[in-house]
């Protein structure tokens, strides 16, 4: 197993990055399965700096770095030095497993659509979000912002991505899956809904239990909850205000502090041929940690084998 780690993506490259190879090593974690994706020069001192064995990673030199203010495809064309454009170029030819990225969100989807493409029979690839709960659980949610538009066919695919997902990584048994919409009744939302509601009921595979409304998101109703992407990453945006405003206000719950999101680290792009996960830009340590723990769980469960033998 080999995982590529962009350590030049993210508003704190590369020291987070590093730190979060601290501490995924702390836990037991094998430095061999790390390829580590940037500027030679400032990685090696790094690693010594940190304590670390030069010799029990491989380093791989990419120069350039793709800024977060760039435009994904023009920039993956002319930065072709850049740590994401050697990361899915090792991913595409089979000399890494997976890759993670703090970086340019759109560069690594851009990169996850026409380096590794999507999985056979998968019409869209979809990017999920955890959703904490007030029981001190995980939902899942998606899509959250790459499929603004869909078609009944793509939500009913999003469920069968997020089922396998939840059940195989997040180790629910069964999870139940919810339609966002604006009621419970069957003939409620637009056309949408109302399509995507009639092929949900039959769709193999899963465990639909109809709709659910935005008050049910937080609550434990549904495991893997599903909409197009502009209404999903408006309920995304509006689950990471809420944490920035709990510690403006100096407000002390538990509950509220699992909406920081370090706690997750990143998500996976669902449906491509390969393990691409994807950091939230102001990533620390511990999300670096929990990238690296995630890409090992869906190479070890062999999600898209799975993703695979369900969509075929």
């Amino acid at each position: 197993m080999k995982i590529g780690l962009d350590m030049m993506g993210g508003d704190f490259a590369p020291q987070e990055a590093m730190k979060g190879i601290s501490l995924y090593l702390s836990e037991q974690g094998s430095a061999d399965r790390l390829v580590l994706l940037g500027d030679e020069s400032i990685l090696r001192p790094l690693l010594t700096e940190h304590g670390h064995n030069q010799d029990d990673f491989t380093i791989v030199h990419a120069p350039e770095v793709i800024d977060m203010h760039e435009h994904p495809t023009k920039a993956l064309k002319e930065k072709k030095q850049s740590s994401i454009a050697i990361g899915f170029g090792l991913l595409s030819t089979g000399k890494t497993d997976a890759i993670i990225s703090a970086g340019n969100t759109g560069a690594m989807l851009v990169g996850s659509l026409f380096s590794i493409k999507t999985l056979p029979g998968i019409q869209r690839p979809s990017i999920g979000a955890y959703v904490p709960r007030e029981n001190g659980k995980l939902g899942f949610l998606l899509d959250v912002g790459i499929n603004s538009d869909c078609k009944p066919e793509h939500l009913a695919q999003f469920a069968v991505l997020g089922t396998l997902f939840v059940k195989h990584v997040m180790n629910v048994e069964n999870p139940r899956v919810g339609l966002v919409n604006i009621g419970e009744e069957e003939g409620k939302g637009n056309i949408l809904s109302q399509a995507a509601y009639a092929l949900l009921k039959e769709q193999q595979g899963i465990n639909f239990i109809g709709n659910i409304e935005g008050r049910d998101i937080l609550l434990d109703k549904a495991d893997v909850m599903v909409c197009e992407g502009f209404t999903g990453n408006v309920v995304l945006k509006l689950a990471e205000s809420v944490y920035d405003l709990i510690k403006r206000r100096k407000i002390d719950d538990p509950y509220f502090e699992s909406f920081n999101f370090e706690q997750y680290g990143g998500v996976p792009v669902l449906g491509v041929a390969k393990p691409v996960i994807i950091g939230h830009g102001i990533s620390h340590a511990a999300s670096f940690k929990n990238m690296i723990q995630l890409a090992e769980k869906m190479i070890e469960k062999d999600l898209l084998g799975k993703i695979t033998e369900a969509v075929k």
